[in-house]
């Protein structure tokens, strides 16, 4: 099943369900938001609360994409709320690139950088047996609800930026209970838009070069993820494709189970406080920086898997207003 939120003609929200090709709005749900944070509070699972529902009024969801009334798929109704946040190093990539790993690896260990070092680890003990805890992997953070771009929308770039790309990634979306218990919901394509010219002046402004918007969805699909998801990402200029790769992603595909993911990132009490909401990027091989692609703004960015519904379309704009040569003011109380 795959959820998604549209604004209806009257400006309403409604909450969209489906299975196959038909899509009907959720009866009684008021969000997405609002069904998990239930189905979480009465021990109920996502499906068989909208089965209980029923549907009603059909929904054509590409019209809804064409005229703009696609919302992200689950927002905070505090947008501070929201968490944006991501792992590195967690996908083994094409042959070639483990190849050059195992190359290095072979020799002194002072030949390894950092970032090889991590993906090492990752190979090693990222996949830990039964219930076990596997070694941590790089973490980041990209903003709060504020930096969410609904499917559609621009991706905002600062005028500062050095550089704008795509990620093709898959998210897990997650809220947390009134216990403090994480519940996720499903996965989602994402676009976790980065500053790749920025990140290789020095690996330490990584931090930097993700204080990013994102984007995900349109739709989530609920329950497990599929092992191995193949898809494919691409930037269109004028109509025209300057960029087309496929993306490769599911446990088949990572150095680390989504389980030992999750667990290191919801290890930390300050990302389990009751009502919060989470979007937790795992990590592409793929991006068109690595293939010399600079973007322009008004390229279009389509992210796109079949499992999990509707491509994920954002165009790429330059946000200007915080100018570049422009000090920050700081005002002394």
């Amino acid at each position: 099943m795959l959820l998604s939120q549209i604004k209806k003609p009257d400006g309403a929200l409604a909450v969209v369900a489906r299975e196959g090709k038909e899509a009907y709005e959720v009866r009684g749900a008021q969000s997405v938001y609002a069904l998990a944070l239930d189905c979480a509070r009465n021990g109920k699972s996502l499906a068989a609360t909208i089965g209980s529902l029923g549907f009603g009024a059909a929904v054509d969801l590409q019209q809804a994409y064409e005229e703009n009334r696609l919302l992200s798929p689950i927002h905070h109704p505090d947008p501070a709320h929201l968490h944006l946040t991501g792992t590195g190093l967690t996908h083994l990539g094409s042959a070639s690139t483990r190849n050059a790993m195992h190359a290095k690896a072979a020799g002194a260990e002072e030949v390894l950088t950092d970032s090889m070092k991590m993906f090492r680890m990752g190979i090693e003990n990222g996949k830990p047996a039964g219930d076990g805890v596997g070694v941590q992997p790089e973490w980041f953070y990209k903003g709060n609800g504020a930096s969410l771009v609904a499917p559609g929308a621009d991706l905002p770039s600062p005028v500062f930026a050095d550089d704008a790309g795509e990620e093709p990634e898959l998210a897990g979306i997650y809220v947390i209970g009134d216990d403090g218990t994480p519940f996720r919901l499903g996965f989602a394509l994402s676009n976790e838009f980065s500053d790749h010219v920025m990140e290789r002046v020095n690996y330490l402004y990584l931090a930097h070069s993700k204080l990013r918007p994102a984007s995900f969805g349109p739709e989530i699909r609920i329950g497990a993820l599929p092992e191995d998801v193949r898809g494919v990402s691409r930037i269109r200029r004028g109509g025209e494709v300057i960029f087309e790769k496929p993306f490769l992603s599911g446990e088949a595909n990572m150095s680390h189970s989504i389980a030992n993911l999750e667990h290191h990132h919801f290890k930390y009490r300050v990302f389990r406080q009751p009502g919060d909401v989470h979007v937790h990027m795992f990590g592409t091989a793929t991006l068109s920086f690595a293939d010399g692609i600079r973007t322009e703004a008004g390229d279009q960015f389509e992210i796109e898997a079949a499992a999990f519904g509707l491509p994920l379309r954002n165009g790429l704009a330059i946000d200007g207003s915080t100018p570049a040569a422009t000090r920050v003011a700081v005002q002394t109380l």
